[in-house]
């Protein structure tokens, strides 16, 4: 069984910088880290949580939010105000029958495909598919 630390994970910058996600907690099964902005509106958050279905399939789901603050002045007092949120999930569902090479390989073509130009233009340009 894995131990919830922090994650250090890559942003799309033309240089990559690093981030880190410290583990928040962890409610009915749902592993939650945070990367505080010091603001807890703005803190991006990654969870990852595994369940089973009603037909006995394993099912991993792993989400990312990153909120976008900006400080909104109104009667002349800042606040910071949360805008929008780039949001991503991902799940995996696995037969009580699968062998761990084959969620191993699901997983390697996952992170194969984030990785292709062709994912890359999709979701970073928002390019159609023809």
């Amino acid at each position: 069984m894995p131990q919830l630390t922090s994650l250090v994970l890559k942003d799309g910058a033309a240089t990559p910088a690093n981030h880190t996600f410290a583990p928040r907690d962890i409610t009915n099964g749902v592993a939650t880290l945070i990367e505080s902005t010091g603001v807890p509106i703005g803190d991006k958050k990654v969870s990852i949580a595994l369940t089973r279905t009603q037909n006995g399939r394993q099912k991993v789901t792993m989400k990312l939010a990153v909120p976008t603050v900006q400080d909104q002045v109104i009667s002349g007092i800042s606040r910071p105000t949360a805008v929008r949120a780039a949001y991503c999930d991902v799940t995996f569902s696995f037969d009580q029958t699968s062998g761990t090479q084959e969620r191993k390989d699901v997983l390697a073509y996952m992170a194969s495909l984030f990785g292709q130009s062709f994912t890359q233009d999709v979701v970073g340009n928002l390019a159609a598919v023809y």
